[in-house]
């Protein structure tokens, strides 16, 4: 087959390629040769080209060796279509033979020559011949003896000599890595680099530069910023070559790039190349808009550019690339917030563990809640606080967390626990608190009694041995990782002061504690989309006094209990509401089952009784009524405040108190109050007339005015359906897409963990539905909701306060669905911020 001059083109200016048909590599050596800068002669060969070669078809070896003069050295890289999906490896060198190694030792000396000649013959043997790499092993380090051993190991493993003419090794060298890139293991490598099966490969063949010599001669990468803070700072190395003419055998000597007072320096050595190379990487950065590495050789002083490459860099670094790369007026400030995924900013906001560092896995669960911490094992919560009062970083080992768990939750570096989901309560709490979690690691087993968790390969870690938990990706590490702090600077705040320009849905954070007010406020975030009042009852003087209310008998003698409890939640609103200075704080009134404020186990329930000075046989029968079947289809949420009217008439009253003792004239405070679990409108009319009346007694009582807004937490089917009951009679509804996603699937979150990788394998669901919202089913019943509730209430405001709220692709739903703003836990807040801001900014695209 004769191949046209568009499948095997000579890199020039205007000649036709694209990243698309020659691959990356092959383009932005065009680019490079656009801006005139010095890149040696070099040839693209298409995908198409490529694709023949691969299939058998005959390549004109001798008409592409005649592009590159006389006896030339060549080497061939791969150039795939995204840097990212990688290639083959590059072979250099091609062309070397007995000939040339007498010309080039006439030049370099015998040993240089040989040198060249050896690491030629042992990359074609291994990639090309597809010989043994072991049968190389003990070829002698000496230049002119190792080329003699390796051409006879060659001879003996091939059984043919090794080939010297140099059109044959290059057809054989594009042969062979074109078929590497069609192979299964290849195949398989870029599909999980999300490369899609068929991507094509191109390849360069360019003439070698050497960078050997008698004048300054070597070779290096440059780079005008730190990939891993992102500091504006030449980085990269350099190996010099310039010892003598047998540099190449003694080895190069590695220097850096600038002056610098540990070692010699490029700069010092050849300053007119230094300066060469620091205005050529400047000219690529300005011109390819783009930070950008320089692969270069000196030769006998002179600069040539073999390759540029995209800086590697981590989160930290994409941020402030981006944001210095829109400052200097090189792209938009648009552009540098669709340079960022929303998802990496979870680097920047907690710590990682390092990407060169050793891991040890023991077991992978659900990555929870972001971000990495070691520390020793404890299995409870008072084990955790001991820890954290002696300042000993610990992880929180449970079969599940419960409420009972918060103290321990907030005391501990990190949590694991063998069962649960991404909306379990480790997960929810852990995510809202910015600690480190790994759910649903059933592959350990959990033997709590026995102080002890056992690793899959048997491995048997106790209580006081060490873990590294790594909650970005889901993994179990035995002992001590290296880890990375946290990095987020003054270039995250710049990115995301332009995405809050951008983005046209609101964010809220999701805030029970004043410490997570604090950090949502840091994050800035709208106001408090979600308040989960009873993570605050669950303090020790507060839980001993919610148990005397549950165990009285009589309406007034839970009210006297409540009565004690007002002043605390008073003081708990009032701090949010300072805290978030005016800005709106949605409430939920009390949500759970009462049992889960009681403990479990005999040991428990004896020291509830001497708590409360009651016989253990009352305490045992009064934890044994509350049982429910189903508890989180039973008695809780605007049940519990119909049944139990005190509850929600002590909170109400704390909140209005608290909104009375914190607002300021120039800046009030307008509370929202949301009820949690509502089904019916009825059940709104009735606390609605509970929390009016409880206003209009304060109002009387202070003679202060002020107002709130009520809201209903849509959490079930049935809301969601009959929305247009419930809108006229409320300010707003709060989609709660955790309850709504577990009552719509009849599942349970904390137990679907167990078989959902499972499901989503076999194509049952597309995605775990706690993680990533069901468009087609919950998100059926969010766009009824929606539009029911506006027909019934045009001034509604509507939103999602489930987890989902910080997942990009959940919050792409609620815009096209006409939410208002989206909640999610504080340290997701960036991550949702930026990614409404580039759905914004892609609508207006088009």
């Amino acid at each position: 087959m004769q191949h046209s001059d568009q499948d095997i083109t000579l890199i020039t200016p205007d000649a036709p390629m694209t990243a698309e048909t020659h691959g990356g590599r092959a383009k932005c050596l065009q680019r490079l040769v656009r801006l005139d800068l010095p890149v040696p002669t070099t040839l693209a060969l298409s995908f198409k080209a490529v694709r023949a070669i691969a299939a058998g078809e005959m390549l004109n070896g001798k008409a592409l060796l005649e592009t590159f003069g006389a006896q030339p050295l060549l080497c061939v890289r791969p150039s795939s279509e995204d840097p990212d999906w990688g290639g083959p490896r590059a072979i250099l060198n091609i062309g070397m033979n007995d000939a040339k190694l007498a010309e080039l030792s006439e030049r370099l000396g015998e040993a240089a020559a040989a040198k060249l000649y050896l690491r030629f013959v042992q990359s074609y043997a291994i990639h090309v011949a597809r010989l043994d790499p072991d049968v190389l092993d003990d070829v002698s380090d000496e230049p002119v003896a190792g080329l003699k051993e390796a051409l006879g190991v060659y001879e003996s493993e091939a059984e043919e000599p090794f080939p010297q003419d140099p059109v044959t090794q290059l057809i054989e060298v594009l042969r062979s890595m074109a078929r590497a890139w069609e192979g299964t293991t290849a195949r398989l490598l870029r599909q999980a680099k999300g490369a899609p099966a068929e991507a094509g490969l191109g390849l360069v063949v360019q003439s070698m530069a050497l960078g050997l010599g008698r004048a300054e001669c070597g070779s290096g990468v440059m780079q005008l910023v730190n990939g891993t803070t992102g500091e504006r700072k030449i980085t990269g190395r350099y190996l010099s070559q310039s010892q003598g003419r047998d540099a190449l055998t003694r080895g190069a000597d590695a220097m850096y790039l600038e002056r610098d007072p540990r070692g010699p320096s490029l700069e010092e050595l050849a300053p007119e190349a230094f300066a060469k190379l620091r205005d050529y990487t400047a000219l690529m950065r300005e011109k390819l808009r783009e930070e950008m590495q320089a692969e270069f050789t000196i030769e006998d002083g002179e600069v040539f550019l073999l390759d540029g490459v995209r800086v590697a860099r981590n989160a930290r670094a994409a941020v402030s690339i981006a944001v210095a790369l829109a400052q200097d007026g090189i792209i938009t400030r648009e552009e540098a917030l669709m340079r960022i995924e929303p998802r990496a900013l979870n680097e920047l906001l907690h710590r990682q563990v390092d990407p060169e560092a050793t891991r040890d896995v023991l077991a992978r669960g659900v990555a929870a809640s972001p971000g990495a911490a070691s520390g020793v094992i404890v299995f409870t919560s008072e084990g955790a606080q001991a820890h954290a009062a002696q300042d000993i970083p610990c992880i929180l080992v449970r079969r599940e967390t419960s409420p009972e768990d918060i103290r321990g939750m907030h005391a501990a570096a990190a949590v694991l626990t063998e069962r649960g989901g991404m909306t379990s309560h480790a997960a929810v709490i852990g995510r809202g608190i910015g600690l480190p979690c790994v759910v649903g690691a059933s592959a350990i087993r959990f033997q709590t009694g026995q102080r002890q968790i056992v690793a899959p390969d048997g491995r048997i870690f106790r209580e006081g041995d060490r873990l590294t938990i790594d909650g970005t990706n889901g993994d179990v590490l035995a002992g001590e990782t290296t880890l990375l702090e946290a990095g987020h600077d003054d270039s995250l705040k710049v990115l995301m002061g332009w995405a809050d320009a951008a983005r046209d849905i609101g964010v809220r954070a999701n805030a029970d504690t004043p410490q997570d007010a604090e950090t949502a406020r840091n994050f800035q975030a709208e106001g408090i989309g979600l308040c989960r009042t009873e993570h605050m009852f669950f303090e020790a003087d507060r839980l001993i006094v919610m148990r005397e209310m549950i165990f009285a008998n009589t309406s007034k003698d839970r009210a006297a209990a409540l009565e004690r409890l007002l002043p605390m939640q008073r003081d708990d609103f009032a701090e949010l509401f300072r805290i978030m200075q005016g800005k709106p704080v949605c409430i939920r009134l009390l949500d759970p089952p009462l049992h889960e404020f009681l403990p479990t186990g005999r040991s428990g329930h004896r020291e509830l009784a001497e708590a409360l000075d009651l016989p253990l046989s009352d305490v045992t029968r009064r934890v044994e009524a509350l049982v429910e079947y189903n508890p989180m289809l039973g008695m809780r949420g605007v049940r519990l405040g119909i049944t139990m009217p005190e509850i929600y008439d002590m909170q109400a009253r704390a909140i209005f108190e608290a909104l009375l003792e914190a607002r300021e004239d120039d800046d009030p405070v307008v509370p929202e109050i949301m009820i949690p679990l509502v089904s019916a409108s009825r059940e709104v009319e009735l606390v609605k007339a509970r929390i009016d009346a409880v206003a209009s007694a304060v109002r009387s009582e202070t003679g202060e005015s002020f107002t709130y807004r009520l809201g209903v937490m849509v959490e079930t089917p049935r809301a969601a359906l009959r929305a247009g009951d419930i809108a006229p009679k409320v300010a707003f509804l709060s989609f709660g897409t955790n309850d709504l996603t577990q009552m719509t699937y009849g599942l349970s979150r904390d137990d679907a963990g167990r078989f959902m990788s499972d499901y989503v394998q076999q194509g049952v669901y597309p995605e775990d539905p706690f993680h990533t919202l069901d468009v087609h089913g919950v998100g059926e019943l969010l766009r009824l909701g929606a539009e029911r509730a506006r027909a019934g209430n045009p001034d509604l405001v509507l939103s999602i306060c489930g987890e989902h709220g910080g997942n990009p692709e959940s919050i792409a739903f609620c815009r096209e669905a006409g939410f208002d703003y989206v909640s999610c836990s504080p340290f997701r807040v960036p991550v949702a911020r930026l990614a409404a801001a580039q759905l914004a900014l892609r609508n207006k695209i088009g």
